[in-house]
């Protein structure tokens, strides 16, 4: 392989990258949101958040990558390709996550919640120290799942030009005819990618499960005594 070819790849994984972790940012805040919506006791919002996760859910990342590209600036609106490749997979990612966000929370005890309603706490203090951060530990695992199913995704936005991994890698297919050596490539820098970040995922579950266990010290979450009291 020359390094002009080296060069090209190194450029697409670079692209793949920054679309996967800005994809996933917003994957992030749109799945929090959205998954608080539909956890909430206010139907308007819980409407809001349902019509999100399903419509961004059942959304294709390729039809939503068109739609960025091509549909939006006759509204107006013309974004770069890799901003709408982000948007494309950040938003189909953050219903799947909205998801996981709803059922962390769901899952939190019920007697946390009583014990909470017990000791006077407003609906805001019972979210902030008692469901959110025993909820982001449970989350956090599927969190890395939806990470590593949005960089898969980011192979997909490639058929319309933007110049991430994939896409560098059948130009230089194209022009050598090598097909089996070069997808092979892809297959390992794509694997590659997702060791690392999975290892950062596995970082932060260390971290956020490290400071759950030191958050009943500093009395920002329920003791067992007071659940049980």
């Amino acid at each position: 392989m020359s390094s002009q070819q080296l060069g090209l790849l190194l450029d697409g994984a670079w692209f793949t990258v920054v679309i996967a972790l800005g994809g996933a940012v917003l994957a992030l805040v749109c799945g929090f949101a959205a998954g608080l919506a539909r956890s909430s006791d206010s139907k308007p919002l819980r409407t809001i958040g349902f019509v999100f996760v399903e419509f961004f859910r059942g959304a294709p990342v390729l039809v939503l990558a068109f739609w960025f590209i091509y549909a939006l600036p006759q509204l107006g609106w013309q974004l770069e390709p890799w901003w709408a490749g982000m948007l494309a997979v950040g938003l189909n990612i953050g219903a799947y996550s909205a998801e996981v966000v709803r059922g962390a929370i769901r899952a939190v005890p019920t007697g946390q919640l009583e014990a909470a309603t017990a000791l006077n706490f407003t609906a805001a203090q019972r979210n902030r120290r008692v469901v959110i951060p025993q909820a982001l530990v449970a989350m956090i695992p599927p969190f890395s799942n939806n990470l590593i199913e949005l960089l898969k995704a980011t192979a997909v936005v490639s058929v319309v030009a933007i110049p991430e991994l994939t896409f560098s890698g059948q130009l230089i297919r194209a022009g050598t005819g090598r097909s089996a050596a070069v997808l092979g490539g892809l297959l390992i820098g794509y694997g590659v990618i997702a060791v690392l970040f999975t290892i950062l995922m596995r970082f932060v579950e260390r971290r956020a499960s490290a400071s759950v266990g030191r958050k009943p010290a500093r009395g920002l979450w329920l003791r067992r005594r007071e659940v049980t009291a």
